[in-house]
């Protein structure tokens, strides 16, 4: 049957009989099973009504089971079915069912409501006939249910799917204009849930200029079907604006007469202002976008602008690890050279005093020491670019460093080249090395005279310059500026950026070590100061030597030519040198002097023999030494005896971080008469801690002396660029 899906908890309709009296339970079950139903058969009238429930689909009583039975429980039950239930009854009966025969029936249609008499004897047909039209109604009334468990479910969802929404439902009836509306529907009409809303109050609220055309909108879906659909202004009780959005559609009946209004409305204020203050961005979204696009490429004008910077700085901290690497390396070749020379310049020196009456040996030794020499001017230059060469910085009056070496400047550009001079006479001092700078000079007049090949004019300035603020590489303060310039072949933009590096040189093969601006620039550098450089292809070349001005006055006292005297008393020296060629060297001029020497190859080897208790009346120790270091060994002979003398010899001129040790300092390489003088001064008391030098290390110690011709010196190892 169709109807058997709507019965609950069961494929199969069930039946439950009352039937206590003899056979007549058996037959009922059976006839009923005939009849396509399952029978429950129950004990006794309690059980019966207790049984009874929505999924029994016919019940079956016998009249002689219930006529003077308690029928209450059975009555409460059926008075209680939900609507859509009405359960049929069979009663079998011996009277038949009218009321002249049989005046119980009355009350049993009473009690049961929807049931049917069937008087016995009957036929079996009759009795399945009766129970299959019973069940016909009793699934057509499990169909109703469903359908209205369905509109139920409909309805429940419909409301979810409003609030959901916020959306307020109505309806308008057209005949009395009967207005029903929801408790959302009010409130987007600024009403309380309990208002009396009508019709006329929600025209009324509407803005007055969207008012007729709200009506006229209601008017054509009125007339012709369409679909009511409209957003408009309405004015709350509380006098605030409001957009209200209005949809309906519109019902007729059978014969095509508009009934009703059916539909539903939501507040759209906020979606409104949206719009508006979106209309109002868009009227300026022009000029926004071209402000933007402005700062668009500002901004990436200034991103350029910032790689573009980056990039120069990694360039400049790749120059500056570049030189710094070729620094350590320069400095190390230099030191070792330092040591070779001193060997080679000791040795020749007393070779010299053996054969003073051999001519030709005179001449091939002083041949050799102006080798030597040169190696040593040579050693300078390399240790000037690692800044490790010994300085002497003093205040010095710059004009008349360059007057006096006009002869020299002259004499080395050739008679092609004039010179012309602008020196103030009232700039302050500087405080550099004077033989230094000098050759630093010598060397960049020399660059000048080769970029001229065909002759030109050489200037030489001088001028005062101040640095505040952010300088670079400058600090803040005051600064001579020593500029020489030429009017020679000058340099392209590429050969500039080389111009410092080392052993970089635009000179033909053989002519030129590369090395001559690399050392003025790290003696720019020690100095705490800078070399600039420009240049211009056929114009020329200006390279301007920063120097940092003092207020310290120079002095004036010129140092006397220092003899080799012959000791005035004979001394008990330790000379401690871990390199045995440069010891051998040292002990022989030492016992030329005159002095008893005893030698030491370590730092360790130097204490055992001064706490061995051997008297010494100085110590001349090598600094760089393994295991222990000169500084070491003087801290530790200090220890034992306070007022021993010292000298510390080294080729470095910075000793390392956190070396602070007050000791005169021989440089290396040293001659003989350099060796007396300090001995002199450090037996004399004269020995003072000697000033730091301007790249902030340790201690300098005293000049060595410069070539005898410095012209020569300079020339050939000089660097045009």
């Amino acid at each position: 049957m169709a109807g058997i899906a709507a019965i609950p908890n069961s494929s199969k309709p069930k039946a439950l009989i009352y039937a206590p009296a003899g056979r007549d339970a058996w037959v009922a079950r059976s006839l009923v099973d005939e009849a396509g139903l399952t029978s429950i058969a129950a004990a006794d009238l309690s059980m019966f009504a207790s049984s009874l429930s929505e999924d029994i689909a016919l019940g079956v009583l016998t009249e002689e089971a219930v006529r003077s039975s308690d029928l209450k429980p059975i009555a409460a039950w059926v008075s209680a079915q939900p609507s859509w239930s009405d359960l049929p009854f069979i009663v079998l009966t011996i009277r038949g069912g009218g009321p002249e025969r049989n005046p119980a029936a009355a009350r049993l249609s009473e009690v049961l409501g929807n049931v049917t008499f069937l008087e016995r004897p009957f036929h079996a047909t009759s009795f399945i006939s009766v129970a299959r039209t019973a069940l016909k109604g009793r699934l057509r009334q499990y169909e109703a249910r469903a359908r209205l468990e369905a509109l139920g479910e409909g309805e429940r969802r419909l409301q979810t799917a409003l609030a959901a929404g916020r959306l307020g439902a109505w309806e308008l009836e057209l005949s009395s204009m009967a207005l029903s509306a929801s408790a959302t529907c009010k409130a987007v009409f600024g009403r309380g849930a309990d208002d009396d809303v009508t019709r006329d109050d929600l025209i009324a609220s509407i803005h007055p200029d969207d008012r007729d055309g709200v009506l006229a909108s209601l008017r054509r879906t009125i007339d012709t079907g369409h679909d009511y659909s409209i957003e408009h202004r309405t004015i709350w009780p509380d006098g605030s604006l409001h957009w209200t959005e209005v949809h309906a559609q519109l019902y007729t009946d059978r014969y095509g007469s508009a009934r009703k209004l059916v539909g539903v409305c939501s507040d759209t204020t906020a979606r409104k202002t949206i719009e508006e203050n979106l209309r109002r961005l868009n009227e300026n979204l022009e000029e926004r976008v071209r402000e933007r696009t402005r700062e668009v490429n500002a901004a990436h004008q200034t991103l350029l602008e910032e790689v573009a910077q980056r990039e120069r700085a990694e360039e400049q901290l790749r120059q500056s690890q570049k030189m710094e690497a070729i620094g350590q390396l320069t400095g190390g070749v230099a030191h070792d050279f330092n040591n070779l020379l001193m060997v080679v310049l000791g040795n020749l020196e007393l070779l010299g005093k053996h054969v003073a009456g051999d001519v030709k040996a005179m001449r091939l030794i002083d041949g050799a020491l102006q080798g030597a020499r040169r190696g040593a001017a040579l050693t300078q230059r390399l240790l000037a670019f690692a800044r490790q060469q010994d300085l002497q910085v003093k205040p010095v009056d710059l004009a008349e460093l360059v007057s006096g070496m006009n002869d020299l400047l002259r004499r080395s550009v050739g008679s092609s080249v004039s010179i012309e001079t602008m020196l103030p006479a009232t700039l302050p001092p500087a405080l550099v090395d004077a033989n230094q700078l000098e050759l630093a000079l010598l060397n960049l007049a020399v660059n000048a005279r080769d970029a001229m090949p065909d002759g030109g004019t050489l200037s030489i300035s001088l001028r005062e310059e101040q640095v505040a603020g952010n300088g670079g590489d400058l600090g803040e303060g005051a600064y001579l500026v020593l500029a020489v310039a030429d009017s020679g072949t000058g340099m392209d933009a590429e050969t500039l950026k080389k111009a410092v590096d080392p052993f970089f040189s635009t000179k033909e093969l053989g002519k030129g070590t590369g090395l001559g601006l690399s050392m003025i620039h790290g003696l720019a550098v020690q100095l705490n100061g800078a070399l600039l450089l420009t240049s211009q292809l056929g114009v020329g070349t200006t390279a301007e030597l920063w120097l940092p001005a003092t207020e310290r006055r120079p002095e004036r006292l010129a140092e006397a030519e220092f003899t080799v005297p012959q000791a005035a008393s004979r001394l008990k020296i330790l000379l401690v040198d871990d390199d045995a060629l440069i010891a051998m060297s040292s002990v022989d001029m030492l016992e030329d002097l005159g002095h008893e020497v005893v030698e030491a190859n370590s730092g360790s080897e130097a204490l055992e023999l001064i706490r061995g208790g051997q008297h010494f009346d100085l110590v001349i120790t090598d600094y760089s030494m393994p295991g222990m270091t000169g500084a070491q060994l003087a801290e530790a002979a200090r220890n034992i005896l306070p007022a021993l003398p010292i000298v510390l010899a080294t080729g470095y001129a910075d000793l390392p971080a956190g070396t602070d040790i007050d000791l005169p300092r021989l440089g290396k390489p040293y001659n003989q008469a350099q060796l007396a003088r300090e001995i002199s001064k450090a037996m004399a008391g004269e020995a003072v801690p000697v000033p730091r030098s301007a790249s902030g290390g340790g201690a300098s110690g005293h000049r060595l002396s410069k070539p005898d011709d410095i012209s020569d010196e300079i020339g050939d190892g000089a660097c045009v660029v």
